[in-house]
């Protein structure tokens, strides 16, 4: 567990005045998430109702708007709106995907979320493993990128080609390129990877070509993104130019559980599918509460190579996945996690 000394993650608590405690996280630039939530955001916070919740996040919002719309400014906003959810739930003594609309499912289907580009033995294996124990759909990662050529091209598709030979065509295959193309290189790469009928192809170029979306989207194969995006407004503009067929926000980003329950609804009217990036109880609540999130990301808890799973050694609540399927339990108030001690001595703490 050595490999994730090197990552980072921010924890936001806030205290009610009777002692309760909501928490909220925050996984992109923690050091300066925490800065600018002790010097700007903690001021507009305290002294307030945490059932105004509405308030609190339009004050952070627009008392920051001139350098904090996108980026740092609405993560550090998706932290303190996690921990006020939490809050709320807890004060309410109900989980809060019971605030957020109820039970639309009595069990979240997950995909395994993994896969990263390696040998073509070792990927076979581990897709093996995870179908031994219920998996029904998966997501792999692409190695190679347009630097790489040709050659690289045809690596990638080996590994697509290896995949698929394992899992078969009955179960869900989602690829990833996390950014890592551009728009020639997907030209050239989606009528190569159409016989092996991905269910999307996710963030094949940088989040800011969003004309580059609308067009990769009008082929094939869907297209999925905005896991790097910011705020309703944001990801309204993605569902309104049909850049993505399945829209992937992280809550811990787009502005917390309030923004993203505003995103959800606009989507919907779109007919796309939300899908938040990761797994973790914010999301998972935000699936439970709503018919039009189909399945969850989910990432085995094994040695942590990119960060994801850092979530797991942080936080302690977050269910296991059972064949393929998590549930969320109907008596545990608030997100229904807590911080753990357990793996403390891996860490530098910054307080």
């Amino acid at each position: 567990m050595h490999s994730f000394r090197f990552h980072q993650w921010l924890t936001c608590e806030i205290t009610t005045d009777d002692g309760t405690v909501g928490i909220g996280n925050a996984a992109l630039a923690p050091s300066l998430v925490k800065k600018a939530i002790d010097d700007y955001y903690s001021p507009l916070v305290i002294g307030e109702d945490p059932f105004d919740y509405a308030y609190i996040w339009e004050k952070m919002y627009r008392r920051t708007h001139a350098w904090g719309r996108k980026g740092i400014g609405m993560v550090a906003i998706s932290a303190i709106d996690i921990a006020i959810w939490d809050l709320m739930g807890k004060l309410s003594n109900k989980p809060v995907f019971k605030l957020l609309g109820g039970r639309t499912k009595e069990k979240i289907p997950v995909y395994y979320s993994k896969l990263y580009a390696g040998t073509i033995d070792a990927m076979q294996a581990e897709a093996t493993e995870a179908m031994n124990n219920g998996y029904t759909a998966f997501k792999t990662r692409f190695g190679y990128g347009p630097k790489d050529g040709m050659s690289g091209m045809r690596e990638n598709l080996k590994r697509v080609a290896a995949v698929r030979e394992v899992i078969g065509y009955d179960r869900d295959l989602m690829v990833e390129a996390y950014m890592g193309w551009n728009l020639d290189y997907t030209r050239r790469m989606i009528p190569k990877l159409v016989q092996y009928e991905p269910r999307w192809l996710e963030e094949p170029v940088i989040a800011d070509d969003v004309r580059g979306y609308v067009e990769l989207n009008k082929g094939p194969i869907p297209i999925s993104g905005g896991e790097h995006e910011f705020s309703l407004l944001g990801c309204a503009n993605l569902l309104q130019e049909k850049a993505v067929s399945v829209l992937q926000y992280d809550t811990n980003r787009v502005g917390g559980i309030t923004a993203a329950a505003k995103i959800n609804a606009v989507a919907e009217a779109h007919q796309i599918p939300v899908i938040p990036h990761a797994g973790q109880m914010h999301n998972y609540h935000l699936t439970m509460s709503n018919f039009n999130c189909p399945i969850s990301e989910y990432f085995p808890v094994f040695d942590v190579e990119v960060g994801n799973e850092l979530f797991y050694y942080i936080f302690e609540g977050d269910p296991d996945a059972k064949d393929g399927f998590l549930d969320l339990d109907d008596n545990l108030p608030g997100l229904g996690i807590s911080i753990s001690d357990r793996h403390l001595e891996h860490f530098d703490i910054d307080e």
